[in-house]
């Protein structure tokens, strides 16, 4: 086969696909609001189950759903019958996908739920299905047609589960009013995560921060700038910033033997000044931008003041150290 036919028989299948999910919208009725309803109502966890493929696109529809703070674990219904339909109780609800609906390791997950009084929102694809018919909340999946030579491969079947999996979660995010900020909450690490932290949560505050009174020496001030090791000095004047002081400067001065004289007369008056909730990948791109290595921070109410009080600092080895580019 010459390889350049690889791309057009991808191209098909992709096309195919493309085509098939655009199905999606005939599920997006009363039923689907049931479903959303329900799982906004759940008092315990949301517990998915499939086989095989299903299983597959269960597992991470579970995982999405506990990444936006939705208590959720997949549960195996093979290794239900030895013991794990103990995790599930009466306050959860169970979310199982099959696409033929008729799949015969669901049988006794099912029969469990339905005498426990446990919600089930079924997926499948046809109606009179055993799943379906076990099901409180019945969420009916068009026919597709599979995008492989045979056209019995679950190809578009498996996508277009997982995109109503995906426009289940998306949905009950919106209803609870998720942000960035509570995703940074459940996903602390990873590239995601770093990208949505804030300049408040990478500077130092408190006693970590070299400030100095406005009206201290340059000896007192090169001794606390040592001790910090931040190789800035912050100037306050009644709990206000003055302005800065840098490490260079005050070195120079002290080659002039003039380390009595007042911090005053050698500091910068207009430092650079951020909002605590800058993004932090922002903040570094200021200070590359500008050839500096700290930030002065303050608050989202005192930033656009004259008069501002210091929350933080951000040094941009605090940055590359929590891995923001």
């Amino acid at each position: 086969m010459n390889k350049k036919n690889y791309i057009s028989l991808a191209k098909k299948s992709a096309d195919i696909q493309i085509n098939e999910l655009k199905k999606i919208k005939k599920i997006f009725n009363n039923s689907f609001v049931k479903a959303v309803d329900l799982i906004l109502g759940c008092k315990g966890k949301v517990i998915f189950a499939g086989i095989g493929k299903s299983g597959l696109i269960a597992r991470k529809i579970s995982a999405t759903f506990s990444s936006v703070g939705i208590p959720s674990f997949f549960c195996d219904p093979a290794q239900a019958l030895h013991g794990d339909m103990g995790q599930i109780e009466k306050k959860d609800i169970l979310i199982v996908f099959s696409y033929s609906g008729n799949t015969s390791e669901l049988n006794n997950m099912l029969k469990y739920a339905n005498r426990y009084g446990i919600k089930i929102i079924g997926v499948a694809s046809k109606p009179e299905s055993i799943l379906l018919k076990a099901s409180d909340v019945k969420l009916v999946l068009p026919k597709v047609k599979e995008a492989d030579l045979t056209g019995i491969v679950p190809t578009s079947s498996t996508t277009i589960t997982l995109l109503l999996g995906d426009c289940m979660a998306t949905t009950v995010m919106h209803q609870k009013k998720f942000s960035k900020e509570k995703f940074k909450v459940f996903h602390p690490g990873g590239n995601i995560g770093k990208s949505l932290l804030l300049a408040k949560d990478i500077m130092i505050s408190g006693s970590k921060m070299p400030v100095v009174n406005y009206k201290k020496s340059f000896k007192e001030a090169l001794k606390i700038m040592n001790k910090k090791n931040l190789g800035i000095i912050v100037i306050a004047k009644k709990n206000y910033i003055s302005g800065l002081v840098t490490d260079g400067d005050l070195r120079r001065e002290f080659n002039k033997n003039s380390l009595n004289n007042n911090i005053e007369n050698l500091i910068n008056k207009k430092p650079m000044v951020v909002n605590e909730n800058m993004p932090a990948s922002k903040a570094l791109g200021l200070m590359s931008e500008k050839k500096i290595t700290s930030l002065l921070v303050v608050s989202e109410r005192d930033y656009k003041r004259k008069k501002q009080k210091l929350r933080g600092i951000i040094h941009i080895h605090f940055l590359l150290k929590n891995g923001i580019q």
